[in-house]
C-alpha cells in the first residue's frame, strides 16, 4: 500500500469557512434552464413551470447562491428584457453561445426559482456592451423597496417585496477577446471601479466581484490583475477566478494532478491582491471568488456539429458534459484544494447546476438523475461547514506528464459546531490502496465513526438515466487500526467522527 499521514488539531484552524463556497452557477446557456430547470408541461413541474425533479436533487446540494444569468452570455444582455409581461419580452440572438434567447425566464422568475431550491442569487451585470448606468439601474430595480422609477416598476410587474440580492459580478471574463466588448486590464479596472462605486451608492449593503484573469493559461495572467485592482481595489470586494481541467488525450494521472495548477493560481491572485493592499496603504483585504471551476471538455466536439445543425437555435444541447468517475475525483480533489484555501477563497460556483456541464441532468419530458460529480460536491457541502483545519499532511508522491512531487494522498479537514470531525481524502493512485495514517490526538477521546468511500473499478463508468445509481458513495462504520485507515485505490473518502466523547 502506499502510504501517508495526517495530523490535525482543532487549533490549527485556517479559517472559518464561508458557505458560499459550495455555489454554483445557472446560465442562459443550452438547457441549463429552458428543459433544465424550467419545463413547463414535464409532469413534475410546479405552477411556475419549474421540475420539481430538479429541484429536490438542487435542494440535496444544500446551495447557498448561484450565479446569473452568465456567463459569456451577460456581456450582450440587456437586463430589461427579462421582466415585464412574459409576451412583451424580446427574443434576442445571444451571440455569445449562437442561439436565441426568449426571455421566457427571467429576474423575477429567477428570484423565485432561488427561493424555492434555498438560495440566493449572485447576480451579473453587462460590463461589456453596457456600463454603470444600467448596473445601477439594476441595483435599483432589484433592491430598492419602492418610491422611484425603477423600485415601482419591480413592484408594478409583481414583486412588492425587494430581491435583496446583496452579491453581484461586474461582468464576465473581460480580458477574453470571445468576449462581447473585451477590454484591456485598465479599460476594464475603471468601467468597474465606476460601476461599483455606483452600485453601492444605491444600496450599500451588497459585495461586488471584480473580473480576474479568464484563467492561468492568458498571457495576460497577473498583469492583468495587478492592473484592473490598481484602477478599482476601493471599491471591490472579491476577485473571479475562472478554471477548467480537462482528460482529452487519456492521461488520468495527469488529470488528478491538475489540482496543483489549481492550488498555485489561487496563491498567485491572492498574492497580487495583497501587493495592490499594500501599494495603496489599504486596510481592506480583497478576497477571492472562483465563480466558474469543473471538469470541461467532453462535448466540445459534439458543440461544433450542434451549431452547425442549429445555427440559432434555442435550449440547444449544449456543453453536456457525460461525468465519469475519474471526473468526480477531480471534482473531489478541486473541493479539496478550496478549503484548503478557505482564508482567501470565500466564493465558489461549480459551473454549472443543470445539463450544461453539471453535476445534474435532465430528459426532456423524462427523468432527472446525479452524474458522478454530484456525490463529492452533496458530501462537501453537507459536511464540509464550520472551521477548515490546517491539514499536516505526508504523503508518497509521484510524478506525471506536467507535475512534480504530486502527493498520492490529498486532504482536507473540517470541524463543525457540534464538534462533528470530517476529513475529506482522494488516493490518487489507481492501483494501489493507501494507508493514511491519522494523528488526532488533539481531539482527545472519539466517538464512533463513518467511513465514505466513492469509487468504481472502471474510472470511465459513467450514471445514466436508467442506472443513476453506477457510481455513488457507500457508507460504513469508520474501521481504524492502530490510527490507520485504508483509503481504496481511485477513491473519493469522507471519514467522519464525533470529537470529544
Amino acid at each position: 500500500m502506499r502510504k501517508a499521514k495526517l495530523i490535525l488539531d482543532k487549533d490549527y484552524v485556517i479559517s472559518p469557512i464561508d458557505p458560499r463556497i459550495y455555489g454554483s452557477f445557472i446560465e442562459h446557456l443550452g438547457r441549463a434552464v429552458y428543459t433544465g430547470i424550467y419545463e413547463p408541461g414535464h409532469p413534475t413541474a410546479d405552477a411556475q413551470g419549474f421540475r420539481q425533479d430538479v429541484l429536490e436533487l438542487v435542494r440535496g446540494l444544500k446551495v447557498p447562491v448561484v450565479r446569473y444569468p452568465g456567463g459569456n452570455f451577460v456581456s450582450g444582455f440587456h437586463w430589461e428584457d427579462s421582466v415585464g409581461p412574459k409576451e412583451n419580452r424580446p427574443r434576442r440572438l445571444d451571440l455569445a453561445w449562437k442561439t436565441t434567447e426568449t426571455n421566457e425566464v427571467g429576474l423575477h422568475e429567477f428570484a423565485d426559482w432561488a427561493k424555492k431550491a434555498g438560495s440566493e442569487v449572485m447576480y451579473a451585470v453587462n460590463l461589456g456592451t453596457r456600463g454603470p448606468d444600467a448596473a445601477r439601474n439594476v441595483v435599483e430595480y432589484a433592491n430598492h423597496p419602492g418610491g422611484t422609477y425603477w423600485s415601482d416598476l419591480r413592484r408594478k410587474n409583481g414583486a412588492a417585496d425587494p430581491f435583496d440580492i446583496r452579491l453581484w459580478c461586474l461582468g464576465n471574463e473581460m480580458d477574453g477577446p470571445w468576449q462581447m466588448g473585451s477590454k484591456t486590464a485598465f479599460e476594464y479596472g475603471r468601467v468597474a471601479n465606476e460601476a461599483a462605486k455606483v452600485m453601492k451608492w444605491v444600496d450599500d449593503r451588497i459585495e461586488v466581484v471584480a473580473c480576474g484573469s479568464s484563467s492561468t493559461t492568458m498571457k495576460t495572467f497577473g498583469e492583468w490583475e495587478y492592473t484592473m485592482l490598481g484602477e478599482c481595489y476601493e471599491n471591490v470586494d472579491y476577485v473571479s477566478l475562472h478554471r477548467y481541467y480537462g482528460n482529452p488525450h487519456n492521461d488520468t494521472p495527469d488529470f488528478l494532478a491538475s489540482t496543483m495548477d489549481l492550488d498555485a493560481f489561487i496563491r498567485t491572485v491572492a498574492s497580487i491582491c495583497d501587493a495592490v493592499k499594500g501599494r495603496k496603504h489599504a486596510k481592506k483585504q480583497v478576497n477571492l471568488s472562483l465563480d466558474e471551476w469543473n471538469v470541461w471538455y467532453h462535448s466540445n466536439q459534439e458543440d461544433q456539429s450542434i451549431y452547425r445543425r442549429d445555427p440559432w437555435g434555442t435550449a440547444l444541447h449544449l456543453l453536456e458534459d457525460h461525468y465519469n468517475f475519474e471526473d468526480a475525483l477531480l471534482v473531489g480533489l478541486m473541493l479539496i484544494t478550496i478549503l484548503k484555501n478557505a482564508d482567501r477563497v470565500k466564493i465558489a460556483c461549480l459551473a454549472q447546476l443543470v445539463n450544461v456541464i453539471a453535476p445534474i441532468m435532465t430528459r426532456e419530458g423524462g427523468g432527472a438523475w446525479a452524474q458522478t460529480i454530484y456525490w463529492p460536491l452533496l458530501q462537501a457541502s453537507t459536511l464540509g461547514r464550520g472551521l477548515s483545519l490546517r491539514p499536516l499532511l505526508t504523503s508518497e508522491k509521484d510524478d506525471t506528464s506536467h507535475y512534480t512531487d504530486v502527493p498520492v494522498v490529498d486532504a482536507a479537514a473540517t470541524l463543525s459546531e457540534d464538534g462533528s470531525l470530517t476529513i475529506f481524502a482522494v488516493n490518487r493512485d489507481l492501483k494501489e490502496d493507501a494507508a493514511l495514517t491519522l494523528d488526532l490526538r488533539a481531539f482527545g477521546p472519539l466517538g464512533q465513526g463513518t467511513h465514505s468511500v466513492l469509487h468504481h473499478d472502471d474510472v470511465k463508468a459513467v450514471n445514466t438515466e436508467s442506472a443513476p445509481n453506477n457510481v455513488r458513495p457507500a457508507e460504513t462504520p469508520l474501521v481504524m487500526e492502530d490510527g490507520v485507515v485504508r483509503l481504496p485505490a481511485a477513491s473519493w473518502n469522507v471519514i467522519r467522527v464525533k470529537a470529544g466523547e
